[in-house]
């Protein structure tokens, strides 16, 4: 992982000297400069030499139509060069996050090459460790638990009366009686809530350990395990008889059970030294040994390089999105400005005085912070258009094609007819097309208001759940 964040880092540097002289655009964060110029650098390359790379028709259309007015060159250009300087640092934030982790479980690793763990002191306590033996052609994973250095005195706390009743109970983990012991037992320092503290000892450490490990035995034997107990001054010894029974274990089962006895015995060994040195060779091969860590740097960054190709994919999508919300904006605000129309023109307004009041009111509210509206937007821009010298019949046309909505293009198409012939049935016309409009508006609410219900079915039957669980259970509680 580290050559593969030293390649990636290296390249970065390297374009962004390169793209050194590049320009961005205003209003671009501090931090996603160096992408944006590293995109544009490799945007301009890229489109020198495979000039069909970044180009899409859809994508085209979309921005010339959330866009109307601008280039459409400057505006593809600075979408694909966002979208490129996005998924670079996503690219470079997803493989320093690899490096972090990596040195994280790199700093988790406390097995020497030698062999060698270093020991806790008493008061820091214990710690467990995931550990990979190589023996011949096998491989067995452990887990072992890696007790502190102890310290010269020993203090042992006394047991009540309650605990040493119950510690046939305690002990049993999954056998079912001290008469049958074929699992291990759980001999533990503390039980439950008790303040108490338990040393075990055992008449057979081969056969059954101070710690309750049952080892490998061929004859059913009886083993006595004493529990001294203390609890402040009082002190008590208890005894226990143990039978254990011989496990039945395959040739697989009983090389794992034997390795694992073997690194018991050894810590045991060792406790009382600074370090805890594993075996070496067992039955006349060499072990190697290595810890196990979590190491999930390698899967962080391919799961980077995913989101980075998902995000390049997706904005696509999302900037098709953008247009869908704009035309279902366009189409809300058509019958309102169907109906301004009707009124300003019935009132005695021409064509173009009706078009400049609709869009200079809007302005005027825009300014006091009235909200965005798209068709308004396009009404100023025609206005814009108008005072630019274009012919008024020319302006309309091109308001409706930019709307890229049916409904606009009948409209501009309405007007600049009447521009060229005259209509003297335009009045009438408007008013047919308001009212269907009108007609269409409440249609589609209609059905919003039907899509609405239907997507709080869910939530409606979720909470029905809840209501009922709130009146059944304390019914069901009292009987």
């Amino acid at each position: 992982m580290y050559w593969i964040t030293m390649i990636i880092s290296f390249c970065f540097l390297g374009l962004l000297y390169f793209a050194r002289k590049e320009e961005t655009g205003q209003g671009t964060a501090s931090v996603l400069k160096p992408f944006y110029k590293i995109a544009m650098y490799l945007y301009k390359k890229t489109c020198r030499h495979f000039p069909k790379l970044f180009s899409s028709p859809q994508v085209e259309k979309d921005l010339v139509q959330l866009h109307p007015g601008e280039s459409r060159e400057c505006l593809k250009t600075q979408y694909y060069v966002r979208k490129t300087a996005l998924c670079m640092a996503v690219i470079l934030a997803g493989t320093l996050f690899g490096a972090a982790c990596r040195f994280s479980a790199q700093e988790k690793i406390i097995l020497g090459e030698d062999g060698a763990i270093h020991r806790l002191n008493y008061q820091e306590g214990e710690r467990e460790i995931n550990v990979a033996a190589d023996y011949g052609q096998q491989q067995m994973d452990f887990r072992v638990k890696i007790e502190p250095r102890l310290l010269p005195e020993a203090e042992i706390e006394a047991l009540t009366e309650e605990l040493r009743a119950r510690l046939p109970e305690y002990i049993l983990g999954r056998n079912e009686s001290l008469g049958c012991v074929t699992e291990d037992l759980v001999l533990r320092e503390h039980y439950g809530e008790f303040p108490v503290f338990v040393k075990w000892e055992s008449s057979s450490p081969g056969s059954l350990s101070d710690t309750g490990q049952v080892f490998t035995i061929e004859d059913e034997e009886d083993v006595i395990i004493k529990a001294y107990l203390s609890y402040g001054g009082y002190e008590q010894t208890e005894e226990l008889h143990v039978r254990l029974m011989p496990q039945q274990l395959t040739e697989e089962e009983e090389r794992y059970r034997q390795m694992e006895e073997l690194l018991i015995r050894s810590q045991s060994d060792s406790v009382r030294e600074a370090e805890w040195r594993l075996p070496a060779s067992w039955q006349g091969e060499e072990i190697q040994w290595r810890q196990i860590v979590e190491d999930n740097s390698l899967l962080m960054w391919a799961g980077t390089l995913v989101v980075s190709v998902l995000v390049f994919i997706f904005l696509d999508k999302d900037l098709h999105e953008q247009l869908e919300k704009r035309k279902k904006s366009l189409r809300r605000e058509y019958p309102e400005i169907v109906h301004k129309l009707v009124l300003f023109v019935g009132a005695g307004m021409t064509i173009r005085g009706a078009f400049q009041k609709i869009a200079g009111d809007y302005e005027v509210k825009r300014r006091n912070g009235g909200r965005f509206s798209p068709a308004y937007e396009e009404m100023l821009y025609t206005c814009r258009e108008l005072y630019s010298g274009i012919s008024e019949g020319l302006s309309y046309e091109h308001f409706g094609k930019r709307t890229g909505l049916q409904e606009y293009v009948k409209l501009s198409a309405l007007l600049a007819q009447n521009l060229k012939r005259g209509n003297s049935t335009l009045m009438e016309r408007l008013r047919e097309e308001a009212e269907k409009s009108a007609e269409e508006r409440l249609q589609q609410s209609k059905k919003m208001g039907e899509e609405a219900g239907t997507k709080l079915l869910v939530p409606m039957v979720l909470m029905l759940v809840v209501v009922m669980a709130i009146i059944m259970l304390p019914a069901f509680s009292n009987m």
